[in-house]
């Protein structure tokens, strides 16, 4: 399948991010020439309680510090951080988890923005030396209800006072599998993407007992090693833990199928 020198070259490679959010990932496995194959293993939804979300973006200004975990939580709270602010409130120092985030709050005028250079996770968010003195501070951490309480913990453990503004929820995806699982079975797909464990966990449920055996057989590409991890303890054979973000997913599928001819 490695057509002019191109590892990807006509294989599928199955694309599980939110329908919004897989278009980058598509393109540029199909520049590659690969067959991205887009189903979505986790949607977006509003939150259980708007009005929740609303009124803690109405109090950002009172904050020292906000904390964007996902690209997601820019999407899904800046709506409401205009209509209550006009823009980004002066004084309050905005935080992004991952460049990727980082870099959906500068498109949206906001700035200087504290972001790990390397590292798309927590850990390397608090890391930062800017998040090392925060006693006394109010920091906000912007995200979907539920997930990781590791900013929190770790910032409240610091001395400051913490506060959530839950402005989406991730749900799984009513998909059908059955024209996935055809593909599959006719040899169509050549290796899975995954972004969370949580979108791991709504693959594995959609696929269900059908397509468990073909996600243990087919190499699984995964940009965290917690992800990774969660793959291989429910049964993956082959997973690869990629660098951050797309260009470390492609980079990777590029790697692994360079090394791995048919």
């Amino acid at each position: 399948m490695d057509a002019g020198g191109q590892p990807l070259a006509g294989r599928g490679i199955l694309v599980t991010r939110p329908a919004n959010q897989a278009a980058g990932l598509a393109a540029r496995l199909a520049e590659l020439g690969a067959r991205p194959v887009l189903f979505p293993a986790l949607a977006i939804a509003p939150p259980a309680d708007p009005g929740a979300c609303a009124d803690a973006l109405a109090a950002l200004p009172g904050y020292d510090h906000a904390i964007f975990v996902s690209p997601t939580s820019v999407e899904m709270a800046w709506p409401g951080i205009l209509a209550g602010h006009g823009g980004w409130p002066a004084g309050v120092a905005a935080g992004a988890v991952g460049q990727a985030t980082a870099r959906a709050l500068a498109r949206l005028g906001v700035g200087p923005i504290l972001a790990a250079e390397a590292g798309a996770d927590s850990e390397s968010l608090l890391a930062l030396g800017a998040y090392a003195a925060v006693a006394g501070k109010r920091v906000l951490v912007i995200r979907g209800e539920g997930g990781r309480e590791l900013i929190a913990d770790a910032l409240r453990g610091r001395g400051a006072r913490v506060d959530y503004a839950e402005c989406y929820r991730r749900v799984r995806p009513d998909g059908d599998p059955a024209a996935l699982l055809a593909d599959w079975a006719a040899g169509g797909i050549a290796a899975v993407t995954v972004t969370s464990r949580e979108v791991f966990a709504n693959l594995a449920a959609m696929l269900g007992e059908a397509g468990a055996g073909r996600l243990r057989a087919t190499p699984l590409f995964a940009p965290h090693a917690r992800i990774a991890e969660a793959a291989r303890q429910w049964g993956v054979a082959e997973v690869v833990a990629t660098p951050p973000g797309d260009a470390g997913l492609v980079s990777a599928l590029i790697d692994w199928f360079n090394r791995h001819h048919d």
